[in-house]
């Protein structure tokens, strides 16, 4: 059975951490049970963790499960999850910067959350950012979007249009299209995680 409310997990960095990507699963639109922990949305998120472990030893991986399946409206309900996560990651690593790493759902969390004073910056997976999306929160903070341009569910417009007004606020704002990417990035899998760690790795090093 599902287990109630929000689950975070930590891997300490092969190295001394020097920062740690907190990876955000996706969900739908609209949903309040609980998140089963082998559910595809978590699972999908694992091997980005592997792949940021490979690339960089200095950086540390956390892993969220959102105790809801749903953004719900105006309760943004994963937002809170992750704002909870990140006190308590600086709770554990004090002092530790983050990089938020979101897909789909959780990439619109990711961003939305971007403001909390940990944040580094953001790497988000085939978001959902519909129309109206704010950016204010992201000035200071590097953001990278990553859309595969066959994704039938959340638009790579809408990102990149995202990605091009926050240029205007952000430290820096790239949009990079991955060729046949499709929304579970299975397609082109090797270059979802490679693209994703050297983000992630970029943000960390700047």
């Amino acid at each position: 059975m599902p287990s109630a409310g929000p689950a975070l997990h930590l891997r300490s960095a092969r190295g001394t951490d020097r920062a740690i990507a907190l990876l955000l699963h996706g969900g739908a639109e609209v949903g309040h049970d609980p998140v089963d922990a082998w559910s595809g949305p978590v699972v999908r998120m694992r091997p980005f963790g592997w792949a940021i472990h490979r690339h960089a030893r200095e950086i540390a991986v956390a892993r969220l499960r959102f105790g809801q399946q749903g953004w719900n409206g105006g309760a943004a309900s994963p937002v809170a999850d992750v704002e909870h996560a990140l006190a308590e990651l600086r709770r554990r690593r004090p002092g530790i910067p983050v990089v938020l790493v979101g897909h789909s759902m959780g990439g619109r969390a990711a961003v939305r959350a971007a403001g909390d004073p940990s944040v580094l910056g953001v790497v988000a997976l085939a978001p959902w950012l519909p129309p109206g999306e704010p950016e204010d929160q992201l000035a200071g903070r590097d953001l990278v979007i990553l859309h595969g341009t066959d994704d039938q569910r959340t638009s790579p417009t809408q990102s990149a249009q995202y990605a091009t007004r926050a240029k205007g606020v952000a430290r820096s704002a790239r949009y990079v299209a991955i060729a046949g990417g499709d929304h579970a990035m299975l397609r082109p899998w090797r270059t979802w995680h490679r693209e994703t760690a050297a983000a992630v790795a970029a943000i960390v090093r700047r």
